[in-house]
């Protein structure tokens, strides 16, 4: 069904008629993404965007993580931190990035600051809110049979909260990605967010819905590998469920 419903979209796209200043058509699209692989035109962009969206998601991941598995635990500093957690989550995002090249310059660590705040609060969010939800009778217990807190993060608190966790990560390999195009559109040298930015520039639709085409690939495969992690770490909340 999912084959069946992405051919009627190509097909409807492809002899639906619409402006082709405005809308490429799929062939055209193709055409123009086989001929950046063949002369290797995509390969460096490519490597700088993935380069620039994992460091954002490890950092912002690994973040997010330890604080909100530190906040889930100590109540008393949620509580003293929870307003400006608040404050910095509210800030919007694309008024940071030109700032983060102000900071950072041109290079990648601008656009993996920028990935890293979009990426943070999410991991974070969901963190918490997962150690939080752990059966209290489940703490208990480890902590009567003699659990240490390294013990009890490890065999209680993480496996429960690893479902909020992979839910937070599927969210996140998209927005890493948009934080270093992002980021490469508003300034940059290289990348896919730039290639589409020139493409744009000179009113050549193709190579933007090109470019979208192959970043929307590269998170599809993406999270085709988080989830394939997901299943084989959860292999046990699957089987007993």
């Amino acid at each position: 069904m999912q084959i069946a419903l992405a051919a009627a979209i190509v097909l409807g796209w492809e002899f639906g008629g619409a402006d082709e200043f405005f809308f490429s058509k799929p062939s055209d699209i193709f055409a123009r993404i086989v001929q950046w692989f063949a002369h290797g035109t995509i390969w460096e962009h490519l490597r700088v965007t993935l380069t620039e969206a994992a460091l954002a998601l490890l950092i912002g991941t690994a973040a997010g993580l330890v604080l909100g598995f530190v906040l889930a635990r100590f109540r008393f500093l949620a509580a003293v931190l929870d307003p400006f957690i608040k404050v910095l989550n509210a800030l919007p995002r694309v008024v940071l990035a030109p700032i983060f090249l102000l900071w950072f310059g041109l290079g990648i660590w601008s656009k993996v600051a920028f990935g890293v705040t979009l990426v943070f609060f999410i991991v974070f969010f969901n963190t918490y809110q997962g150690v939080r939800e752990v059966e209290q009778v489940l703490v208990d217990n480890a902590r009567m049979l003699g659990a240490a807190e390294g013990q009890l993060v490890r065999h209680v608190l993480l496996p429960s909260a690893l479902g909020w966790i992979f839910s937070s990560l599927h969210v996140s390999v998209g927005f890493a990605i948009v934080g270093a195009v992002v980021g490469e559109y508003l300034g940059a040298s290289a990348g896919v967010g730039y290639l589409i930015a020139q493409a744009e520039g000179t009113f050549d639709t193709t190579g933007v819905f090109a470019g979208m085409f192959v970043l929307s690939a590269v998170v599809l495969l993406v999270d085709s590998t988080v989830g394939r992690l997901e299943r084989r770490l959860l292999r046990w909340k699957l089987e007993g469920s």
